[in-house]
């Protein structure tokens, strides 16, 4: 069938988080790469990947798009399917013979209430998504595809067997081809990333047990199944050679490095190939092995530091110390290697005491640019369980993670620390941390480096102090 992987219209400026998993918009407008659609698109000849969001595609642009099309698979996610839904009726209302379905963390734990929720939705996919999306366009019966659950001639709702996980990761092509063919790369901006930037995985899954972590506990568990350091780095030449506008790569992973001796070796590969690189890291890497890595192109570390409270780490089950991502930040610090830190506030033990205290952490390991999130209870995880459990959601349990214009909201309160306090202590995160001389100086002195900079900096700033404002109105 003639296929569309489909990111549908949402809110102007969302993030989409890493691999379009999460839908809300950002302090600062970016965009991340929409991987988990390009890595099926490249199963699929001749199919297409549409990015609405990024293209600032309007409904009825991306409807005109989509009917010309057999087989359209939408990304959804918890805060976008009532949207996602939506489309989909305006789709089949527009082309009756159409087959609709979707992919993702929201309809993987929740198959059967996602088809109820809509009779335009012929299918959804659980688990890994990649083969099943390529049976399906292949024609294969429905009721012979693993993974599957769609809607019977009759009208039953039907759910196959779950698809065995993907052991030979190898097995999937490379995603960059896709994005090079479908995709606008500049469309693409993260503030911490080097413009234009692409971003990939090398693997799947995440050792860590962290309660609130949406992908590993829906779709790519705890194992970490990964890539040969060969297959990673012929797509890296892959892309150097054939995009040359790209000025660095991310590595996806959600830890890329967990395994020590592949992560030194990719690093020496990365150095042969002379290109500039960043990853999702864990705050415990050694010394040695952050020299090895900074020795071959590595600019910056995307890391989840969350919380300054070590009871609040060990609740959500964190696997770290704040005294061990001291020393790992020190160590950057050391080498030159540039931190982009997440925090969360409102997770277990939240009090008005622990975010001061991770306020104060922060400003004292004090990465280059940061994030705060707010504890979001995603369904399918650990959290999402303990909160409807304690009663910290809103009595009709009803999951509100963004505003109607897709900013994230707090969805979890307590009794002595309410979802208002929580959602403007985030404000005050941001002020505390950027308006210290010390961090205002330091993004002067990045300004003067380059008059690129200095723009960017500037459309950054003007962003930031919006975002600023509407989170306090």
């Amino acid at each position: 069938m003639k296929t569309l992987f489909l990111q549908a219209p949402s809110y102007d400026g969302f993030d989409g988080g890493a691999g379009s998993r999460y839908q809300a918009k950002r302090e600062i407008r970016s965009f991340w790469y929409p991987t988990w659609l390009a890595q099926p698109a490249a199963l699929v000849p001749d199919s297409r990947v549409l990015d609405a969001p990024a293209d600032g595609l309007s409904v009825d642009e991306t409807l005109e798009v989509a009917a010309g099309y057999d087989l359209v698979i939408i990304h959804t996610s918890t805060p976008s399917f009532p949207t996602d839904a939506l489309f989909a009726q305006d789709l089949k209302a527009r082309k009756p013979g159409v087959m609709i379905g979707m992919v993702g963390a929201k309809v993987a734990v929740d198959p059967h209430n996602s088809l109820i929720a809509s009779e335009a939705i012929d299918f959804v996919c659980r688990e890994e998504f990649d083969f099943t999306c390529k049976e399906v366009a292949e024609g294969k019966p429905l009721a012979n595809i693993l993974g599957l659950s769609y809607r019977a001639p009759d009208g039953s709702i039907e759910h196959n067997e779950a698809r065995p996980i993907l052991e030979n990761m190898d097995e999937l092509p490379f995603v960059a081809p896709v994005y090079q063919r479908d995709l606008k790369i500049d469309n693409y901006f993260i503030g911490y990333l080097k413009h234009p930037y692409v971003s990939i995985y090398t693997g799947r899954g995440c050792r860590s047990r962290c309660t609130f972590c949406l992908w590993p506990q829906t779709v790519g568990g705890h194992r970490y199944r990964v890539r040969s350091v060969e297959n990673v780095l012929e797509e890296v030449k892959w892309i150097r050679d054939n995009m040359p506008e790209v000025k660095e790569i991310m590595f996806d992973d959600d830890t890329f490095t967990d395994f020590k001796p592949r992560v030194e070796e990719i690093a020496r590969g990365l150095g042969k190939l002379g290109v500039t690189w960043s990853c999702n890291a864990k705050a415990n890497v050694p010394y040695s092995t952050l020299k090895i890595m900074k020795e071959n192109g590595l600019r910056l570390l995307l890391v989840g530091y969350e919380s300054g409270d070590d009871q609040i780490l060990l609740n959500i089950k964190k696997g770290l110390r704040t005294d061990i991502a001291r020393r790992f930040s020190d160590d950057c610090r050391k080498l030159g290697i540039k931190i982009h830190g997440t925090f969360i506030l409102g997770l277990p033990g939240e009090t008005k005491g622990t975010i001061e205290k991770t306020i104060a952490y922060a400003k004292e390991i004090n990465p280059h640019t940061i994030q705060v999130s707010l504890a979001a209870p995603y369904p399918g995880t650990t959290l999402y369980r303990q909160a409807v459990e304690n009663g910290w959601l809103e009595e009709n349990k009803v999951i509100n993670l963004v505003s109607k214009e897709g900013v994230q909201l707090a969805a979890i309160g307590y009794p002595h620390l309410s979802r208002d306090e929580i959602y403007h202590d985030l404000e005050r995160f941001y002020k505390q941390f950027y308006f210290r001389p010390s961090k205002i100086w330091e993004i002067l002195r990045e300004m003067l480096v380059s008059w690129e900079m200095m723009k960017r900096r500037l459309r950054e700033g003007v962003e930031f102090f919006r975002f600023l404002r509407a989170h306090e109105a």
